[in-house]
């Protein structure tokens, strides 16, 4: 007998025929033997609908946003009910858990909570009894009692979270996507469907902009060692669906690149003439950072006149608060410099894989096929695995598929 975790998400449960697949798909499990255990989130866009209704009261205080947490776990709860009253319907014994009867217990970092440890032990007696446990994934409770939310894509990391606690054969994830491509096939009609892909890749193409799982989840797999499937719920069960992240030890070979990410929406800012001297950064990125700004690539420019340009990527709904941040910290003597440079019409394209540890020529290769299309590179920074270029928004498809097809990753290796 397997156990394993199954988390469906909003599109998987959208409506009641859906619910009734999922049941369908639960029957399957237990009937070859195995053990299921439900995390799911709320129905279709209803995430949204409540965080609307919120914005026409405010959620800006830190007292508001603990009410948003509650009013968003109601999503969740509508689901898991829903779907106990299916199973229940099919003939399977069932029971529905919000996060704070299960005891997912969090940090009370509202709208953002992390995950401090999960109980089981009702659960566990569930199962024994053959009783199918249905939790609602995205929430759970602070040490104080009050409802707390993991933030978009918590969802995923709860099932991971039961996973690791389960030492689950697997935490299966179901989507409206059946599993991970070598990059987006809206761009590149060559994409390809990974078998396996290793947590470190999924980990880089999770936080470059790749939105099929939630990057918290990959990291929390990572560290427990919970292999993951990512696989449609519309798609019929079968043991080779989908797409299995797992140890790096688990793939004999692989493509030296395994993959290309991008996210559309970066900005460019650089500081123009600041004072070269120790510390100068960490009175840049310290505000930057209290001020909630997510700062990515970083390069910085010496000149011999002992002053220096400071160039960082973030997001471009977080410019404005870049720009507050940056001028308060001048104001306040804490930096100097003579000119801030925002640059909105930006994308960020990375290549990535576990396969560049031990090859060379993989960045040569990167910067020659986009030097043969004309596409400049304004910022670089590398990692073991990865490779991240900032380019002009306007070519970012472009290089997308010119770099999947210099990689040539439409073959299998």
């Amino acid at each position: 007998m397997a156990r394993f975790v199954m988390k469906f998400g909003g599109t998987s449960v959208a409506n009641i025929a859906l619910l009734e697949r999922i049941a369908d798909r639960v029957q399957r499990v237990q009937k070859a033997g195995h053990e299921a255990v439900l995390v799911v989130s709320a129905m279709g866009h209803e995430t949204d609908r409540l965080v609307t209704l919120a914005e026409s009261v405010d959620f800006q205080s830190l007292a508001t946003r603990r009410e948003l947490d509650v009013l968003l776990a109601t999503g969740e709860q509508v689901t898991i009910s829903l779907l106990a009253m299916m199973l229940l319907k099919k003939g399977l014994a069932a029971k529905s858990y919000q996060g704070h009867q299960v005891r997912i217990l969090t940090d009370e970092a509202h709208s953002r909570a992390r995950v401090l440890r999960v109980e089981t032990d009702e659960l566990e007696r569930d199962l024994s009894h053959n009783i199918v446990p249905v939790i609602a994934g995205f929430q759970g409770v602070a040490a104080n009692g009050w409802t707390t939310t993991l933030g978009r894509g918590g969802s995923d990391t709860t099932a991971v979270a039961f996973a690791a606690a389960f030492k689950a054969e697997r935490c299966d994830i179901f989507t409206d996507v059946d599993g991970i491509y070598t990059t987006d096939p809206r761009i590149s009609t060559d994409a390809r469907k990974l078998e396996k892909i290793a947590f470190e890749e999924m980990l880089e193409l999770a936080s470059l902009g790749a939105k099929v799982l939630q990057t918290r989840s990959v990291e929390l797999a990572m560290r427990y060692n919970v292999r993951l499937r990512v696989l449609s719920s519309f798609e019929k069960p079968s043991d080779s669906a989908g797409t299995l992240v797992c140890a790096e030890e688990e793939i004999m070979e692989s493509n030296v690149v395994a993959g290309v990410a991008y996210s559309r929406d970066e900005a460019k800012m650089t500081l123009i003439s600041v004072a070269d001297r120790p510390g100068i950064a960490a009175a840049i990125f310290g505000p930057l950072s209290k001020s909630g700004v997510n700062v990515d690539m970083i390069v910085q420019n010496i000149s011999e006149d002992g002053r220096t340009d400071m160039t960082f990527s973030c997001p471009t709904d977080q410019v404005l608060r870049a720009e507050k941040s940056l001028q308060t910290a001048k104001d306040t003597g804490t930096i100097n410099y003579h000119n801030l440079v925002a640059d909105e019409s930006v994308a960020k394209v990375s290549v990535v894989g576990i396969g560049m540890r031990s090859h060379a020529g993989v960045a040569a290769t990167m910067f020659e096929a986009l030097h043969g299309e004309g596409i400049n590179i304004k910022v670089i920074t590398t990692s073991e695995i990865k490779i991240s270029v900032l380019i002009e928004r306007k070519y970012m498809e472009l290089a997308v598929q010119t770099l999947h097809d210099a990689f040539e990753l439409e073959k299998v290796a």
